[in-house]
């Protein structure tokens, strides 16, 4: 295989938010592998997929033509981040995870929240400007 292949980056994988929101599946992942079988179809399949969409939606708005496109986007994998701490913090309460492993999933949750909001800021704006 061609080695320019390896070191072409398309525009999302350019995006530090995204490659946070990559660290932040894995991390849903090993810990969703701790939960009972019987959430297999349940809230580990509901984190794992929230947690995904986060990425996707990234990588999905950079591909749209408008800023306001990429914005809504943007938009889009903020909810689904919002949707990983809603149940982050369910499992919690039911016992399936620690103390410990809530708040260090709360607090990256909270710094990618940032991130995203200020790339949906970026976006906005310039959807603002004449072309």
């Amino acid at each position: 295989m061609n080695e320019n292949v390896h070191r072409k980056q398309f525009p999302f994988e350019k995006l530090g938010v995204w490659q946070d929101s990559r660290s932040l599946i894995t991390e849903i992942y090993r810990l969703t592998r701790t939960f009972p079988k019987t959430e297999a179809f349940g809230l580990v399949s509901q984190l794992n997929r929230a947690s995904v969409s986060v990425a996707c939606n990234l990588a999905e708005g950079t591909a749209r033509t408008s800023a306001k496109d990429q914005a809504h986007f943007s938009q889009l994998a903020y909810s689904s981040l919002m949707e990983v701490g809603c149940l982050v913090a369910v499992s919690a309460d039911l016992g399936l995870i620690s103390e410990e492993d809530q708040a260090r999933i709360r607090s990256a949750t909270f710094m990618l929240s940032a991130r995203i909001h200020n790339l949906r800021k970026s976006q906005l704006s310039r959807s603002d400007k004449p072309a």
